[in-house]
């Protein structure tokens, strides 16, 4: 009944959200025409149209009285050959629904991070980082869709993400791994403001890939994992505390490098735990479910897609 009610919840409030984003973006107050932020415009509104015709019936939405460690976002996909973006919203049965091409231009995103500010299990705003080393934040605020610029000179990064909240508020906050290796830690504010970074440590190049969003070890907090070039899988508990937000390392297990991509949506099957999407070079697709046992923090991997080898996924 818990994981059923939390699907509902999900699900309502993703689309109460779009229905916003819709009439934002149908007045007119988001951007003016050819400004660089149109394709976050244009996936706003991919996204609105399809939670829109997804809305439940009257009266359907429940509440939300919770918080959430671990929300439920949407995974993109930009197509290698074109650029185009495709949007793959969770079924909330562990997999995707079938994409959607939105005919966004996402060749100049380097990636795009959603963040839940409130914890209560959807994303109320995203972070675009374009490859030429801009950082933008974007929200709907009232019945107004709007983007604004956080900074610059953000290429000096090899990844950044959100695992969620690493220094005990609220707002999901940004880690990210320079060329030189080290680690460093950003707080963030609801309107996409950051702090001065604070330094994590270094030794990061270890690893080629960095996931996580939410709990994946059972104790409310924001956890990652790395997998090095090696192929071994490490997890980082979070500790709550943005100066040193991760405990000394935990080896998951090897053999990941038959993966060329990791990375978290959060809860994809519904059940309140952080889980992990990998692919495979022949684009095949699985689910790695969290557990919430940090001993053995994932089930045996399921198969919930082919064909992906097309698109870089974030």
């Amino acid at each position: 009944m818990i994981k059923n009610r939390r699907r509902h919840v999900l699900r309502g409030a993703l689309v109460a959200t779009a229905v916003t984003v819709a009439a934002a973006t149908a007045a007119g107050t988001a951007f003016a025409a050819g400004a660089p932020a149109d394709a976050g415009r244009e996936r706003a509104e991919a996204v609105a149209a399809h939670q829109a015709a997804k809305a439940p019936k009257a009266g359907a939405f429940g509440t939300q009285d919770e918080v959430v460690n671990t929300p439920t976002f949407i995974m993109n996909a930009v197509n290698k050959k074109n650029g185009n973006l495709h949007l793959y919203f969770p079924n909330f049965t562990g997999g995707f629904e079938k994409g959607a091409d939105t005919g966004a231009d996402f060749s100049d995103f380097a990636t795009w991070i959603d963040v839940d500010n409130d914890k209560d299990g959807f994303a109320e705003g995203s972070f675009a980082l374009y490859k030429d080393g801009t950082l933008d934040f974007s929200t709907v605020i009232g019945e107004e869709y709007v983007e604004k610029n956080v900074g610059k000179g953000w290429n000096i990064y090899n990844t950044v993400i959100s695992p969620g909240s690493i220094g005990g508020a609220k707002e999901a906050d940004l880690i990210a791994v320079d060329k030189a290796g080290v680690l460093w830690s950003y707080l963030s504010y609801p309107d996409g403001r950051l702090t001065p970074r604070a330094k994590v440590g270094a030794g990061w190049q270890a690893y080629n890939q960095i996931a996580g969003q939410g709990d994946l070890s059972g104790d409310g907090k924001a956890d990652i994992v790395a997998k090095d070039t090696s192929g071994a899988l490490w997890l980082y508990k979070g500790t709550g505390d943005y100066k040193a937000p991760f405990a000394a390392r935990t080896k998951v297990g090897a053999g990941w490098n038959v993966y060329d991509r990791l990375l978290s949506v959060g809860d994809l099957d519904s059940d309140g735990k952080s889980d992990l999407i990998a692919r495979k070079t022949n684009g095949e697709l699985f689910r790695y479910s969290g557990t919430g046992n940090a001993a053995a923090p994932y089930k045996a991997p399921v198969k919930i897609g082919f064909g992906y080898q097309i698109f870089n996924l974030f």
